[in-house]
C-alpha cells in the first residue's frame, strides 16, 4: 500500500432556467465509439444509442430523488440526474474492479443487461443531443477534467473522456489552492452563464484531479403566462406554515389530468422545442405518497398519452437551489469504494491511490412567466365559458424537467416552500 494518498475533486453544476436568452455555446465532438451488433440486430431498425440508457437514467433519478426527499421534508430539492450520471460514467472509465462495478451498478445500470460499451455509447450519443439540440431551446453541458501540472493522465483515459465525454482537460497547480479553486470556479460559471458562482468553497492541495460537469439549460414556454396577471398568494408549506409568493396565472387549454395512481394532478407544460416540464401536484397529505409511487412507467403513461382540457392553472414564480455533498448521499446508492483509501482509479494516472475526497452538486431554477409571444392566447379565453377545472400550485409539489429527444430526465426536484432560496 503506498505511503501518500492523492485526491480526486469531483464537482457538478446544473441550471435550469425558465427564461429566454442568448444563445449557449456548443460543445463539438465526433462519434467515435461503435457498439458490435449481430447480423440479426442489423435486420432490425436500431434504437437510438441514447434511448437504450434512458430508462436507466430515470431509474437513477427516482432512486436518487428518494434518498434526498428522505433526509428532510421540509426543504426544496433540485438536481440534475443527467449531470450526475455523466460525471460518474465518466470517471468510471478509469476505474475498476468493485469500484467500478459499483459505479455503474449505482446508477441503476446492469452489466448483465447492457453492456459496458453501449452504456458509454448512450452517453456519447446522449450529450451530442443534448448539446445540437433545437436552437429554439438553450441546452449545453459540458465536462472539464482539472489535472495537477505534476501528474498525467494515463493516454487511454484521456483519449476515452475526449471521444466519448467531450471532456476538455487543463493542467492545473492544485498547491496553489487558491488560484486553482478560481479557475475550477471561473469555468463553472462560464459555462452556466454566471448563474453558478463559487462552486468550490475550498481545495485540499494534495488534490492531483478535478472533474467538473455542468448542464446548462434555458427553456420559454411555448404559451407565457401574462406578467399582468401574477399575483401575490398564499402558499401552503404545511398545516402550520404559509408564506406569500406571486402567483402565475392562466386560464386556458392546458395538458393536465388527474392520476389516481399518485393522488395527483399532472401537468405538462411544453417549451418551445424539445423539453416538457412535468409538474405534480400531490392531493392533500398525499405527498410521501407520490414520492413512493411514482415510477418511470407512470411517467411514460403521462407522456405518451397527453390531452388537453380547459383549466385556470396558478403556478408559482419561483428561484430555488439545490446544494449536494454526493459523497454523503451516493454510498446509499452502492457508490462507496470511489471515496474510500479502497477506490481502485488507477485507469486515470499513473498515481496507484488516487481517491475521490469529494463530490459536489449544484443546481439552479428559475421560473416566470416569459416566453414566446402567444398571440390569440387572450381570444381563447374570451370566447370560452364553459366549466373549468382549478388546479393551483399552492402546496408542495414535485417536478421533473424532460428532454422528449433523449427520453431524458434532465432535472428533478421539489418546492416545498418557493420563498427558500
Amino acid at each position: 500500500m503506498p505511503s501518500s494518498i492523492t485526491w480526486c475533486l469531483l464537482l457538478l453544476a446544473g441550471l435550469c432556467c425558465l427564461v429566454p436568452s442568448c444563445l449557449a455555446e456548443d460543445l463539438q465532438g465526433d462519434a467515435v465509439q461503435e457498439t458490435h451488433a449481430t447480423k440479426d440486430d442489423k435486420e432490425q431498425p436500431q434504437e437510438p444509442a441514447e434511448h437504450k440508457i434512458a430508462p436507466n437514467l430515470a431509474d437513477f433519478a427516482f432512486s436518487l430523488y428518494r434518498h434526498v426527499a428522505h433526509q428532510s421534508n421540509t426543504t426544496n430539492i433540485f438536481f440534475s440526474p443527467v449531470s450526475i450520471a455523466t460525471a460518474f460514467a465518466l470517471l468510471s472509465l478509469g476505474a475498476k474492479g468493485d469500484t467500478h462495478t459499483q459505479i455503474l451498478e449505482g446508477l441503476s445500470f446492469n452489466l448483465t443487461e447492457l453492456a459496458e460499451a453501449q452504456i458509454h455509447d448512450g452517453f456519447q450519443h446522449l450529450l451530442n443531443a443534448l448539446n445540437h439540440s433545437d436552437n429554439q431551446l438553450q441546452l449545453t453541458t459540458g465536462n472539464g477534467l482539472f489535472i495537477d501540472e505534476s501528474a498525467k493522465l494515463l493516454d487511454k483515459f484521456q483519449e476515452d473522456v475526449k471521444n466519448l465525454y467531450h471532456s476538455e482537460a487543463f493542467s492545473i497547480n492544485f498547491g496553489d489552492t487558491e488560484e486553482a479553486k478560481k479557475q475550477i470556479n471561473d469555468y463553472v460559471e462560464k459555462g452556466t452563464q454566471g448563474k453558478i458562482v463559487d462552486l468550490v468553497k475550498d481545495l485540499d492541495k494534495d488534490t492531483v484531479l478535478a472533474l467538473v460537469n455542468y448542464i446548462f439549460f434555458k427553456g420559454t414556454w411555448e404559451k407565457p403566462f401574462e406578467p399582468e396577471s401574477t399575483t401575490e398568494q398564499d402558499f401552503h408549506v404545511d398545516e402550520k406554515t404559509t408564506v406569500r409568493v406571486p402567483m402565475m396565472k392562466r386560464r386556458d387549454l392546458f395538458d393536465v389530468q388527474y392520476s389516481d395512481a399518485l393522488s395527483s394532478w399532472v401537468l405538462l407544460l411544453d417549451y418551445k422545442g424539445n423539453a416538457t416540464a412535468i409538474f405534480i401536484l400531490p392531493d392533500q397529505g398525499k405527498l410521501q405518497h407520490l414520492e413512493d409511487t411514482l415510477t418511470k412507467g407512470i411517467l411514460a403513461r403521462f407522456l405518451e398519452n397527453r390531452h388537453s382540457r380547459y383549466a385556470n392553472v396558478s403556478l408559482p414564480k419561483l428561484s430555488i437551489s439545490g446544494c449536494y455533498d454526493l459523497k454523503r448521499i451516493l454510498p446509499e446508492l452502492g457508490i462507496n469504494k470511489v471515496f474510500s483509501l479502497e477506490a481502485d482509479l488507477s485507469g486515470i494516472t499513473e498515481e496507484t491511490s488516487l481517491t475521490v475526497s469529494k463530490a459536489l452538486h449544484k443546481a439552479v431554477l428559475t421560473i416566470d412567466e416569459k416566453g414566446t409571444e402567444a398571440a390569440g392566447a387572450t381570444i381563447v379565453e374570451a370566447i370560452r365559458t364553459l366549466l373549468h377545472t382549478n388546479v393551483e400550485f399552492n402546496r408542495p409539489f414535485v417536478l421533473i424537467i424532460y428532454d422528449r429527444n433523449t427520453k431524458s430526465p434532465l432535472f428533478v426536484g421539489k418546492v416545498v416552500d418557493p420563498t427558500q432560496k
